[in-house]
């Protein structure tokens, strides 16, 4: 049976260790799917979150921005779980790509 999109995207996320995140476009790079940011960002928005495994609020955008709508409670939320699992952030609000960005 074929996985889907959003399946494959959730088992590359399933990978970024605690501490570290990824780009959307990094997501999608590394799926084979180079030009799929856009839809990586929907499988988050569809994903099972933690509960299924699935660390969505470790996926960022590429300039380390978080994403305005995080679906389980907002950017706010989106930082407060980063930080507690030590991810850096620069003083304008952005995840500090250059210390916290997994290498794959």
């Amino acid at each position: 049976m074929e996985r889907s999109f959003f399946e494959c995207a959730w088992d590359v996320v399933r990978q970024v260790p605690a501490g570290r995140v990824a780009s959307y476009g990094q997501v999608a790079r590394l799926m084979g799917a180079p030009r799929c940011a856009r839809q990586v960002g929907y499988a988050m928005h569809g994903s099972p979150s933690m509960a299924g495994g699935v660390p969505c609020h470790r996926v960022v955008f590429s300039d380390g921005s978080l994403a305005p709508g995080f679906a389980f409670g907002g950017p706010d939320e989106q930082r407060r779980m980063l930080e507690a699992e030590g991810v850096r952030f620069r003083a304008d609000g952005r995840v500090d790509m250059a210390r916290s960005q997994w290498e794959a």
